[in-house]
């Protein structure tokens, strides 16, 4: 027991997974939230950083944060959900802040690397997920 935090197996990858996915999942609950909150306000000033306009944009982005961000906090569909989560942070980082300093554009890389942890992990024992795959068994 004294040597378990030596060891170099994982405590419990399903909890981690939960914590991430939990963590991940409702700040971009929160994001996305605040988006759709503010959506007048913002829809004038959002860029139209790929060339499919401004509003549809925005929508692909509140859908992202708000409706993937929830998939993924209840582990549903989970790999599927951090795909949009994954392309939006990958615009932000590479186009939306290509010319700030790494400071400015942290919380995007931050985010575009846990989506991929997210996906290589998968949802774990404690989602949506291992409960529906668990019933089709």
């Amino acid at each position: 027991m004294k040597f378990k935090l030596l060891n170099s197996e994982s405590l419990n990858t399903d909890i981690a997974s939960l914590i991430l996915r939990l963590l991940f999942g409702c700040l971009f609950i929160h994001y996305g939230y605040t988006k759709l909150m503010m959506y007048d306000d913002i829809l004038p000033k959002f860029p139209d950083l790929i060339g499919i306009g401004s509003k549809t944009s925005l929508i692909l982005v509140i859908f992202a944060e708000l409706v993937c961000g929830f998939f993924i906090a209840i582990g549903l569909f989970t790999r599927l959900a951090v795909i949009p989560t994954f392309i939006t942070m990958m615009v932000a980082f590479f186009i939306a802040h290509a010319q700030d300093d790494f400071q400015t554009k942290t919380l995007p890389f931050v985010f575009l690397v846990l989506s991929i942890i997210i996906f290589i992990l998968g949802s774990g024992k404690f989602s949506v997920d291992h409960k529906i795959i668990k019933l089709n068994k």
